[in-house]
């Protein structure tokens, strides 16, 4: 099988970065070995970007894919694979970064991540490790912004991330960050689909020569908060008819055109490979004008971060005033 060559944009480290990556989320997560065979069959398949995180559960199988995929020659060298993996909010402090980074490596079994994220802009108590613990008994206080963002920078200046950046990030909390970084962030990783297209977020990444990527770009992430509402748009679907494509390849395009970088998350084969085949063709302008008539919501409140012990007393707070 000929495996699909997907695009790559210049991040602002320098880096090259797939716009299609392979997310590895999953509640409840497959077996091990089952998720190491599944990515094996994405790196046929032609992904070469995996986006994983300490709170998956997933670094382990993803880890034991690559190795396998090199073994298999399915990819010549390490330099041929970007991962992605990010610090999960119970190590969110500026002593814990560089230990959290080493753990996930130690379970990659990497010498170095591609991209590092700072995974959400809060900090949870240090046992809250898994997703049923996003409580809001267990949001702390403050977040040291600037103190876990230099410890981000250390790790790329020890070679063990060759880009860092963050993720769940709305404008505010980007531009606090931006006055004191010394290294700016590559990626910011948001909720972005056809339903929630985050376009003053995504121009003010783009004038800050952020990249956007784009997690749970169908809308459906998990059954605890997934929504149908890119699979069962009538717009979508008039697009898809038209053009004899899925409804899956108009949004994934869409994104692309958009300029975003899409962290797909199907463990099915056949739609594996539908999904990367989005880069032969293109929407007509008036196809684009109307996903502006697509009805938008948030898939994800946030809820659980929001808390009167914590730094954000309301969802404002926590998204700076989107809704």
């Amino acid at each position: 099988m000929e495996a699909k060559r997907i695009p790559e944009v210049i991040l602002n480290s320098g880096k090259k970065m797939p716009v299609i990556g392979l997310g590895t989320a999953s509640v409840p997560p497959p077996p091990h070995e089952t998720l190491t065979s599944i990515l094996i069959d994405a790196f046929e398949i032609g992904y070469r970007h995996f986006d994983t995180a300490s709170l998956y559960g997933s670094e382990e199988p993803l880890g034991k894919a690559v190795e396998k995929a090199l073994e298999l020659g399915l990819v010549k060298s390490r330099d041929e694979v970007f991962i992605t993996s990010k610090l999960w909010s119970s190590d969110a402090h500026p002593d814990l970064v560089l230990p959290a980074l080493k753990t996930s490596l130690q379970k990659l079994g990497l010498e170095y991540v591609d991209l590092y994220l700072v995974h959400w802009p809060v900090r949870l108590k240090y046992e809250a490790k898994g997703t049923s613990d996003i409580l809001k008994e267990n949001v702390m206080p403050s977040f040291d912004m600037k103190g876990i963002w230099e410890a981000m920078e250390e790790c790329c200046r020890l070679g063990l991330a060759k880009s860092v950046g963050v993720s769940n990030f709305g404008i505010k909390k980007l531009n606090q960050l931006l006055e004191n970084a010394t290294i700016p962030p590559a990626v910011n990783q948001v909720e972005m689909s056809p339903s929630w297209q985050q376009g003053k977020l995504r121009e003010f990444c783009k004038q800050k020569g952020i990249h956007v990527s784009a997690w749970s770009p169908l809308g459906s992430y998990r059954s605890s908060f997934g929504t149908n509402a890119v699979m069962d748009s009538p717009i979508l679907k008039e697009i898809a008819c038209a053009r004899q494509k899925t409804i899956a390849q108009v949004a994934l395009r869409w994104i692309y055109e958009e300029g975003g970088i899409a962290i797909v998350r199907s463990f099915n084969k056949e739609r594996m490979k539908e999904n990367l085949e989005i880069f032969e063709w293109e929407l007509k302008q008036e196809e684009s004008q109307k996903f502006r008539d697509i009805p938008q919501l948030r898939m994800f409140s946030g809820i659980n971060f929001v808390s009167e012990n914590g730094p954000y007393k309301t969802l404002e707070e926590l998204w700076d005033g989107d809704p």
